[in-house]
């Protein structure tokens, strides 16, 4: 094997408890995009058996593989435009967010004998999902074929706690829930809080929190809200791989495409067996891989396959041997926060993007 991620499960239900804690409410498990690169079932059920109370995901059909492999538990599906197989969401009892009365008319229709449950998305200033414009127009006899389950949206600005937008989103929510209560639906679960949210702004918390980023042990952002440690958090995915080949080079060698770099003394390269189809960063510098106590940085472009790491003149290394591309920082090597900082991205990013070249592997402790 080249090379594996291995996702610690136990870290995923110490996070899910942690934040269940924090928040002091019903919490939805974020298991979209294949639970952001950790493996849709196998977290899925690690969140379930920590307490969380409901899945959510972007599309309807992650819902029907949760279902499909016979999870039973509460799923809302968020991202489900017109046109979609309303009918099999009902059949499967998913819980789908609506956003327009196009989409609200459609998923009624789809309603038979068995109602649809919905969930309403309000645009509370993210200007993005969400009633907005036709808010006003919406009325109880759009709502007579379908069971309203929930009302939600998303804060903009969450990881940043003391922006005004926040309050500003949360006096909106409050006017849009009010709104649908009037409507006589009161008995409807409010959620707007993310995983910043949860950490930072217990009055958010409402009904239910929604928590994906900080679930995985990593942090919403680093600079703002401090790091997976000092958060309480544990990181669930260690990346692997098996150096494909070490070898000496002299000074002043160029290496990679396009020869950007070269090397700057006598050293010894590794070849890593990764590179951009398995979601490594073609733009990321100032990161590497972690070998016996030493951080080794990449140098030269990162390629489709493969990426270029400078061992070192005395590295002990051979081919064969098995390196971190990025793990807790336990021992000292770089976490998916140093390779988000280094591809100018974020650490969501880095661990979404490992492709399925990568076989996950699950175990009940990593670190």
């Amino acid at each position: 094997m080249r090379a594996e991620a291995i996702v610690d499960l136990s870290a995923i239900k110490h996070n899910v408890e942690l934040l269940k804690n924090a928040a002091g409410t019903k919490l939805l498990a974020v298991v979209k995009a294949d639970a952001y690169g950790h493996g849709l079932i196998p977290v899925a059920q690690a969140a379930l058996s920590a307490g969380a109370d409901y899945l959510g995901v972007a599309l309807l059909e992650e819902a029907i593989a949760l279902r499909e492999a016979g999870i039973d538990a509460p799923i809302l599906a968020w991202l489900v435009q017109p046109g979609s197989d309303f009918k099999k969401a009902i059949e499967l009892d998913i819980e789908v967010a609506v956003a327009s009365l196009a989409a609200l008319k459609e998923i009624s229709d789809a309603s038979t004998s068995k109602k649809a449950k919905v969930h309403l998305e309000v645009d509370t200033g993210m200007s993005r999902g969400g009633f907005l414009g036709e808010w006003d127009s919406l009325t109880a006899s759009h709502l007579v074929n379908v069971e309203i389950v929930g009302i939600f949206s998303h804060f903009a600005r969450a990881d940043e706690p003391d922006e005004k937008q926040n309050s500003d989103q949360m006096d909106r929510f409050n006017k849009m829930v009010a709104r649908v209560h009037e409507l006589g639906f009161t008995d409807v679960i409010r959620h707007l809080s993310n995983s910043a949210a949860t950490l930072k702004n217990h009055a958010a918390a409402f009904d239910m929190v929604r928590t994906g980023i900080a679930m995985y042990g990593l942090s919403p952002d680093v600079i703002t809200l401090g790091n997976s440690q000092s958060l309480g958090l544990r990181p669930a995915m260690q990346l692997r791989a098996a150096l494909y080949l070490v070898k000496e080079v002299p000074a002043h060698t160029p290496v990679g495409y396009g020869a950007t770099e070269s090397t700057s003394a006598d050293t010894k390269l590794g070849v890593i067996a990764m590179g951009y189809a398995d979601g490594i960063p073609r733009i990321a510098h100032d990161a590497g891989i972690w070998f016996s106590g030493k951080k080794s940085p990449i140098i030269g472009r990162v390629s489709m396959d493969q990426f270029v790491v400078d061992l070192g003149a005395a590295s002990k290394a051979k081919s064969g041997d098995w390196v971190v591309v990025f793990g807790n920082s336990s021992h000292g090597e770089y976490t998916a926060d140093d390779w988000g900082a280094a591809s100018h991205s974020i650490n969501y990013e880095i661990v979404t993007r490992i492709g399925p070249r990568v076989p996950r592997i699950y175990s009940a402790h990593v670190y």
